[in-house]
């Protein structure tokens, strides 16, 4: 039986298409992707969305698990938060693979009192 030749081998494999963060818009490299709960996980929420981890730790960062729950459970409510747009538009301008550390924010701080 002949060997078939490396190239026609190789020629059918495409490399998977990047996952894109949809807060961001930017890909998401293997390494820093997060599965984010739209409805917590503790509050009764199965749906996940994947998220590059700055962003992810961003959301977390800014809002409780109810504000996530009863008000910011789509990513189209979470961009239309003022705070997330102002980090949406400052990271958008980052290489993927660019990671910071995350503090919580003076609003949620505030809340938690």
């Amino acid at each position: 039986m002949a060997r078939k030749h490396r190239q026609e081998i190789v020629s059918w494999y495409q490399k998977p298409e990047p996952q894109i963060c949809p807060l961001c818009g930017r890909a998401i490299p293997e390494d820093q992707s997060d599965e984010h709960h739209l409805v917590p996980k503790s509050r009764g929420g199965r749906e996940t969305q994947a998220l590059h981890r700055i962003c992810h730790r961003q959301i977390h960062a800014l809002f409780s698990e109810a504000e996530l729950e009863k008000t910011y459970f789509t990513v189209e409510a979470l961009l239309s938060h003022e705070e997330m747009q102002k980090f949406v538009a400052w990271v958008s301008k980052k290489p993927p693979g660019f990671y910071d550390g995350t503090k919580r924010s003076n609003r949620r701080r505030e809340n938690d009192r």
